[in-house]
């Protein structure tokens, strides 16, 4: 264990506490990149690169998870959202595990505050999809435009095909890396739409109503908080709940 951290843990030697630290989850960035608002969840630094403080990561996190176990048992859409390349896989088996629609590639600008024209693009993708399927367009088309329309279909499922099953606002977002995803956080924000955000040092705290701060970087982080999170909203859903409590830091 870490030298720079070994101090701590008398204070911290719980099981998820432990669980963090095995996954990583206390390493954050540089301190030269660090957000103001993390300053009160940094431990120290060591080499120059901010150490997470994993006492308050903790009860963050278990507070985004009975948040999470809330909105499992009212069944309500939660929108998984990670575009950095090294998270897609992560983010897409997260929201397949508890069908939920997902954005795991560039966010599109108006996804949230332009939805109704977002709807629009989804069905345009559908239509033409099923009417490949059914061999509509080769009676329709020539060869070269039914090329031009699955380049077309390509692109429209590049940006939307984990969207399909939204059909209306998502009622939260997942987010992993608030920072890389700004642009979700803030129409979520502009729409009231509550945000959980796996984030990390150099994010800003304030942006998201339920903060995970750990390291987002690194896929066993991520993915040690993916499952926990597609664990809580699973036991939601088969009447698990634990009441959900104000965010601490």
């Amino acid at each position: 264990m870490g030298s720079c951290y070994a101090p701590l843990m008398p204070e911290i030697g719980n099981d998820l506490v432990q669980a963090l630290f095995k996954a990583g989850a206390h390493f954050g960035f540089s301190r030269s990149r660090r957000h103001a608002t993390m300053k009160p969840l940094v431990f120290g630094s060591k080499n120059r690169t901010d150490i997470l403080d994993l006492s308050k990561t903790a009860p963050l996190l278990e507070q985004a998870l009975g948040f999470m176990r809330a909105s499992g048992a009212q069944g309500k859409k939660v929108l998984c959202v990670g575009g950095k390349p090294e998270m897609t896989e992560l983010i897409i088996a997260a929201a397949e595990a508890i069908s939920m629609p997902y954005v795991a590639g560039r966010w599109l600008g108006g996804t949230l505050t332009n939805f109704t024209e977002i709807k629009k693009r989804i069905k345009r993708m559908l239509e033409l999809t099923t009417d490949r399927e059914a061999g509509t367009l080769a009676k329709k088309y020539t060869k070269k435009e039914r090329v031009l329309i699955d380049r077309e279909i390509g692109r429209l499922e590049n940006n939307f095909l984990g969207l399909v099953s939204l059909e209306k606002l998502p009622d939260a977002l997942l987010v992993v890396d608030t920072r890389h995803e700004s642009i979700a956080v803030h129409e979520a924000a502009a729409l009231g739409i509550p945000v959980i955000g796996i984030m990390n040092s150099d994010c800003d705290l304030s942006a998201v109503t339920h903060p995970i701060v750990g390291n987002d970087a690194s896929r066993e982080s991520v993915k040690f908080f993916l499952d926990k999170i597609v664990e809580a909203y699973k036991e939601g859903a088969k009447g698990n709940v634990v009441p959900i409590e104000e965010k601490t830091v």
